[in-house]
């Protein structure tokens, strides 16, 4: 009987959690999608961490980001538009997506605080990539991760990159 009463208890306490998170999101839902492109807000701070110990991998990463703003814009997968263009026109054409979500988010390039990148040939593309992020994101350049894996989600897509913003 007490494993049942605790079991409702945290039932009950999760169904508020997640009507109070329904509610938030309902309520600023207009907010987010009337913001402006250039809604940078004068209390968002993004600094990079470098630690002694931590390096970055490349040019152009952070091993860390401390961040502060008003709202988050997470970006899902993008990929590009031609799957059969060379990588670097793949790998632009990704950013170029990005950039219209978080452009829709009321964010920009400046306010990504993290990505992380898929690639089906992580070796061969690793490069391209390194050189092409530098066109896009300039310092405090975000925290990163790069993933080689066998596949994705959809045929014939060899890269894939997320994005978190910080507004």
């Amino acid at each position: 009987m007490a494993a049942e009463n605790m079991s409702n208890t945290r039932r009950d306490f999760l169904e508020m959690t997640l009507l109070g998170i329904g509610a938030f999101t309902m309520a600023n839902r207009g907010e987010i999608v009337s913001a402006s492109t250039d809604d940078r807000s004068p209390t968002s701070e993004i600094k990079s961490l470098f630690p002694e110990g931590a390096p970055a991998a490349a040019n152009g990463y952070s091993p860390g980001i401390v961040a502060q703003g008003k709202r988050v814009v997470f970006v899902s997968g993008q990929g590009p538009e031609d799957l059969k263009a060379d990588m670097e026109t793949q790998i632009r054409q990704t950013f170029d997506r990005i950039g219209m979500v978080l452009k829709a988010g009321g964010a920009s390039f400046e306010n990504v605080v993290f990505i992380r990148v898929y690639f089906v040939h992580l070796l061969r593309d690793l490069p391209i990539y390194r050189k092409v992020r530098l066109d896009y994101l300039k310092e405090p350049f975000p925290a990163s991760t790069a993933l080689g894996t066998t596949e994705l989600a959809i045929p014939g897509l060899e890269i894939e990159i997320e994005a978190v913003a910080i507004v």
